[in-house]
């Protein structure tokens, strides 16, 4: 099978409730295991029920970011996938069917390896036709691969073990006739892309996550004390991790009715003294954008995770798009200090989350997470963080009693010193313009006055905390690339095709990092906007603050992960580029 950079990348596809995504996930957990670096991509319809389910996983010795559009390996479990997903294989591939299904593989290219497996006949013998193939098909790729089947054989005890002894051996038993079936029949075609490596023993360890997990563990390591979510793709395992882990890590999470009542919960919490946060996707975030300026003129701390998804509307639930970032900023009416952060991979959604704490603490302000589906869904290898450097700071912050004590008060750097209900300081928090107490005015001194108090905090943020972009690539580059969200895995992977590109991260879109932004653009020879929304949404925010056109721009709307084949294709478009 040939690969790609040392990258190996195995689909497996089939209608929902064949355990596509179970299966796959293991198989990213069996690589991690085996001291490989993961990265996959998940796609599944708006359905109910049914509908075609794939997913990819490819694992490299060297840190691999994004997905492919060629599989090495095609795990087939109906004919649609053949239909679908054939033409993705090369010569030196292969595919698993079921042989005894009378698949239709014509259409599958010369070259093209075909291992047919009696999938549901080992799995009826395993115990049951339906509920064991995918582990029979998992454990023959096992076998092709070259992976431990004692690897497996443990991550089943461990994914399994709650369902009874029962169940996990007649799973281990699927694996074993799977595996011995691959490996005896198609002893000529064995490989040795999954062996345990050298890695393995490397001091550093490897969690495989997804966006959505290292959010709400990021939001559990900043302290996080209360959650209110109601479930919305592509945000659902945000809650998942937190309902399973409040009464371990001590805080609440709540599951209310609807959006609305989500983010006024986080607000009340938040007013109350803890730290909170909500999260929803973009038709979620229309219903809370009422609640968003109010937490901005009561100057309450609280974090939203938005999973960005196509619209508008409904428009496509579970797939991609990167088209909130305008709303982001501009929804409520009139002007209120939002900062809004955009990571792009699972470690930066990590440790961005957890900064998002601290900064609405500190600035008493919105603090918005955008990220995209394909980061909120796929998996990454992530090196465990070192929680012993963690430190909670709350800001101006009291629950002391203090004379004289005004809520609002204004303090050059915009921050008020903030007290709670019930600490003997008395304040008024209403959704009216207000004086230092929190009386409602509508004197024009007052609120001006008001109006730049909330505002400096942009300019006090940009000047403490702001993050200028990442630059990836030579300093001295013909061709600049300028991109955020999950583009930058896709984006990375590219510029090892090309000696004369470099890639502008940015992922703090409020405040903008404007003068790094000019410095940088101002001075570079090409640049191209890479982005998942119609108009090029981040472009056109750049020259807003900058005044700096970017004229040529690649954006993808069908909701499907920009591959790097695809912007290296786009890169050979433009004159002057160096491979």
């Amino acid at each position: 099978m040939e690969n790609d950079n040392n990258i190996v990348s195995v689909k497996i596809g089939g209608p929902a409730g064949t355990g596509v995504k179970s299966v796959g996930l293991m198989l990213a957990k069996i690589a991690a295991r085996s001291g490989y670096h993961i990265c996959d991509n998940t796609e599944y319809p708006s359905l109910i029920r049914g509908g075609h389910n794939v997913m990819q996983v490819n694992f490299s010795t060297e840190v691999v970011t994004a997905p492919r559009e060629k599989s090495d390996l095609l795990i087939a479990f109906d004919q649609l996938t053949v239909d679908l997903h054939g033409d993705e294989l090369h010569s030196g591939s292969g595919v698993i069917y079921d042989i005894d299904a009378n698949l239709d593989l014509s259409k599958i290219k010369k070259g093209v390896s075909r291992y047919g497996i009696p999938l549901k006949k080992l799995a009826l013998e395993a115990g049951d036709k339906n509920i064991f193939v995918n582990i029979v098909a998992l454990s023959a790729a096992i076998g092709l691969l070259g992976g431990n089947l004692e690897t497996f054989k443990k991550l089943i005890e461990e994914e399994y073990g709650d369902k009874g002894e029962e169940i996990v051996n007649s799973d281990k038993k699927a694996a074993d006739l799977g595996y011995s079936y691959a490996v005896e029949n198609y002893k000529d075609d064995l490989r040795d892309y999954m062996k345990v490596i050298d890695s393995f023993n490397s001091p550093i360890s490897y969690m495989v996550l997804s966006g959505n997990e290292a959010a709400a563990l990021g939001a559990i390591s900043a302290g996080m004390q209360f959650a209110a979510i109601y479930p919305m793709s592509p945000i659902n395992n945000v809650l998942h991790v937190l309902a399973a882990n409040q009464e371990k890590f001590g805080f609440v999470y709540k599951q209310p009715e609807d959006e609305i009542s989500a983010i006024n919960m986080a607000i009340g919490a938040s007013h109350a003294g803890v730290r909170s946060m909500t999260a929803t996707s973009g038709g979620g975030f229309c219903l809370m954008t009422e609640a968003y300026g109010l937490a901005g003129i009561t100057e309450v701390p609280l974090v939203i995770l938005d999973g960005m998804r196509g619209g508008p509307a409904t428009g496509l639930p579970t797939w991609s798009g990167q088209g909130d970032l305008q709303m982001a900023l501009r929804a409520h009416q009139d002007d209120f200090p939002r900062i809004v952060l955009a990571p792009g991979d699972v470690e930066e959604t990590y440790y961005m989350v957890k900064e998002a704490f601290h900064i609405a603490d500190k600035y008493q302000t919105t603090v918005m997470v955008l990220m995209d589906k394909n980061l909120c869904e796929n998996d990454r290898t992530m090196a465990f963080p070192d929680l012993s450097k963690i430190k909670i700071d709350r800001g101006k912050f009291t629950k002391e009693k203090i004379d004289n004590y005004f809520r609002y008060k204004y303090e050059d750097d915009g921050v008020s010193l903030r007290s709670i209900p019930g600490s003997g300081n008395f304040f008024i928090a209403n959704s009216d313009e207000h004086d230092e107490l929190g009386y409602s005015t509508e004197e024009i001194e007052g609120r001006n006055k008001m109006m730049d108090k909330r505002m400096q905090k942009l300019i006090t943020c940009a000047k403490e905390d702001m993050k200028d972009p990442v630059i990836y690539g030579p300093e001295n580059a013909d061709i600049t690339i300028v991109s955020w969200g999950s583009n930058k895995g896709s984006i990375i992977e590219a510029l090892k095709n090309f000696s004369n590109v470099n890639y502008v991260h940015v992922t703090w879109m409020n405040p903008l990092p404007v003068e790094f932004l000019t410095n940088v653009l101002s001075k570079a020879k090409h640049v191209v906007s890479v982005e998942c929304n119609y108009t090029g949404q981040l472009a056109d925010l750049i020259r807003e603050k900058t005044g700096i056109n970017i004229e040529d721009r690649y954006l993808k709307v069908d909701g499907r992960v920009i591959y790097p084949e695809e912007i290296v294709e786009k890169l050979n478009t433009v004159k002057g580029v160096k491979k």
